[in-house]
């Protein structure tokens, strides 16, 4: 019987909490948790019925019953437009940074049912044209996208987006779901519910579905900035926020590119790969991010409906990057790179060449098959300079100027 990894690495003393990383191994072929050919995978061109996707003409059938399973099966159902969506330019500035950009700062204000809620987002974009934008879900802290520039990080690197031509904005996850068990409904969550948040049925949304929905809120604005060219705005998160980013990308398709930087379970990582975070690990740890449905599959992954290759799938035809980091055990750097690779059969509707399931680069190397990319960093669990700058490479590529 084959024991789960995640387990493995706990009884020898270096399993690490969901957010940091093991440095016990690469996470390439030989942290695998099972063979390539053994993973039993659901398969993404299969309706339910049993009919099969042979051309582009049925695969919206299938995408609409894929987009249906994962809501009711791991995110969750999340609302969609509220009653009322409101954008205030809350600052305004077309100098910033020395006259290179302006710095907008735009409050989304939602009513529904009398209740309001409000979000941020904080954008800097060149000036003097349109530019394609990317779109971070930040979990961290707000300085970490501070749009004062006072503090600076690898995180958000502002000034080097801007170098390369494009927009960069960020949303706080916390103002939309706080990330913790206990509080989590406190947000976007209440603006629908209310006080009846407290009672909800096994698909309701949870905080992961709830950054997803702002991410989509922020494109409403998004597409109506002048600054902006709404054809060429991408969403990225990393670890838990790209989990989120790929929900986002895969549920709206107003997103030209997703970009997952190390998300792990329930993010670009096969779930049938029970290596690092695994289905019953996350929920223990984190029992607020996914549908309370998802916890059926807790060490029961081949019982799953879907699997994380067709949640990429759905990103079919438009373009996303996976990304992970060498000593990210955590996040199954192998079942990261096939998940992308698995997704290949939908992107084959419209000719596209597949990703190859034994292509995985090496550390510090990318793999680019148009219109989707990986790369793996060498290191541990961040997002840093060298993926942004990857991910600008693969805008480069994917976005006509």
């Amino acid at each position: 019987m084959r024991m789960r990894t995640a387990v493995m690495l706990g009884v020898l003393g270096v399993l690490c909490a969901p957010g940091c990383s093991s440095s016990s191994g690469s996470g390439t072929q030989e942290d695998a948790g099972a063979p390539i050919d053994d993973l039993q995978l659901p398969d993404a061109l299969l309706m339910k019925d049993g009919r099969r996707v042979t051309s582009l003409a049925d695969w919206p059938a299938r995408r609409a019953e894929l987009v249906e399973l994962f809501t009711s099966q791991v995110y969750g159902r999340a609302p969609g437009l509220p009653e009322h969506l409101d954008f205030t330019v809350v600052e305004d500035n077309p100098t910033a940074l020395g006259g290179t950009a302006t710095l907008r700062r735009i409050a989304i204000k939602s009513t529904q049912a009398g209740r309001t809620h409000s979000f941020e987002v904080s954008l800097f974009a060149p000036n003097g044209k349109r530019s394609g934008v990317f779109l971070l879900l930040s979990t961290r802290p707000a300085s970490a996208t501070d749009p004062t520039r006072a503090i600076k990080s690898e995180y958000w690197p502002v000034e080097s987006v801007l170098a390369r031509g494009y927009a960069v904005a960020a949303i706080q996850t916390d103002e939309l779901a706080p990330d913790d068990k206990a509080t989590f409904a406190n947000g976007a969550i209440r603006l629908f519910e209310g006080d009846s948040a407290a009672s909800r049925p096994p698909d309701a949304w949870k905080a992961l579905a709830a950054w997803s929905w702002g991410a989509s809120r922020a494109m409403d604005y998004l597409v109506t900035d002048p600054l902006v060219d709404p054809a060429r705005v991408a969403v990225l998160g990393h670890s838990r926020g790209g989990k989120a980013a790929l929900w986002s990308g895969a549920q709206d398709e107003r997103f030209s590119l997703t970009l997952s930087n190390e998300s792990g379970c329930g993010g670009a990582a096969l779930s049938r790969r029970p290596v690092g975070e695994t289905v019953d690990l996350v929920n223990a740890f984190y029992p607020h991010w996914f549908a309370d449905n998802f916890r059926a599959y807790n060490g029961k992954e081949a019982a799953m409906p879907v699997d994380q290759h067709e949640l990429i799938a759905l990103m079919a035809p438009r373009a996303v990057v996976v990304a992970s980091a060498s000593e990210d055990t955590w996040s199954d750097p192998e079942g990261e790179y096939l998940g992308l690779a698995y997704a290949s059969p939908v992107y084959a509707l419209w000719g596209l060449a597949p990703v190859p399931l034994t292509g995985m680069p090496a550390v510090g190397e990318s793999v680019f098959v148009a219109p989707r990319g990986y790369h793996l960093r060498a290191g541990t669990h961040a997002l840093t300079q060298f993926d942004w700058d990857r991910y600008a490479d693969v805008a480069d590529r994917v976005w006509p100027r």
